[in-house]
């Protein structure tokens, strides 16, 4: 079932139940591909209520992006005509939105991955999710001096052998003098999740999901 914020579409998946706490699911460059409607999918099996913004709504609306290298390099062309702030306030609308549906019993969480990962910690620093889960967001260390202004719990996961994200190890300073903050990391490459990219890792990406299925159950238990 699709929703709209205003002029964006939300699709949003219920769980089996019908009602559960929510999930703003945030998105990769690729759009909202076979990949994240699967995430979505396993994430409203755990019992969640999961929306997914459509963050290209206004300049490249329903794009989905290949995973070779032809696809990841026009995503990254179409990623560029994004406006970083005005995303940010898609996802904390988007929040907001759901704690409004009558199907939503309980708080509302961001998961965002890459791309979306960053927005997700961005809009925990912005806003009250009432729980935050960022998988390799690239613009995460560079912004991690904002930690202090995050008060929900946030668990960070990177993996140590990412090419495009070096800076992972001040995300792993800052954590610990951070209440309710958490990183995990793997010893693999950028997405390592994605199961139709190039860099996927199944016993990383099966260790990470675990990871973050735990924080979301003492966190946001559904």
């Amino acid at each position: 079932m699709t929703h709209r914020v205003d002029d964006m579409p939300l699709p949003v998946w219920l769980p089996e139940s019908g009602s559960g706490p929510g999930i703003v699911l945030i998105q990769e460059i690729f759009g909202l591909d076979g990949y994240l409607r699967g995430v979505a999918e396993k994430l409203a099996a755990l019992g969640y209520v999961v929306a997914v913004p459509e963050l290209f709504h206004r300049f490249q609306p329903g794009w989905v992006g290949e995973h070779d290298e032809a696809g990841i390099a026009k995503s990254m062309e179409v990623v560029g005509n994004l406006d970083f702030p005005l995303a940010v306030q898609d996802v904390v609308a988007s929040v907001e939105y759901l704690r409004g549906l009558p199907e939503v019993t309980g708080g509302v969480g961001v998961f965002g991955f890459c791309l979306g990962g960053t927005l997700a910690y961005s809009a925990a620093v912005a806003d009250g999710p009432d729980t935050a889960v960022s998988f390799y967001g690239s613009g995460v260390p560079d912004q991690i001096g904002a930690l202090d202004q995050v008060s929900c719990p946030i668990q960070f996961i990177f993996g140590t052998e990412d090419a495009f994200i070096t800076g992972y190890q001040k995300v792993a300073d800052a954590v610990p003098s951070h209440e309710g903050a958490e990183i995990h990391l793997e010893a693999a490459g950028h997405a390592f999740l994605n199961h139709l990219g190039p860099w996927y890792d199944k016993d990383a990406a099966d260790r990470a999901w675990d990871q973050s299925v735990k924080f979301l159950t003492r966190t946001l238990p559904a």
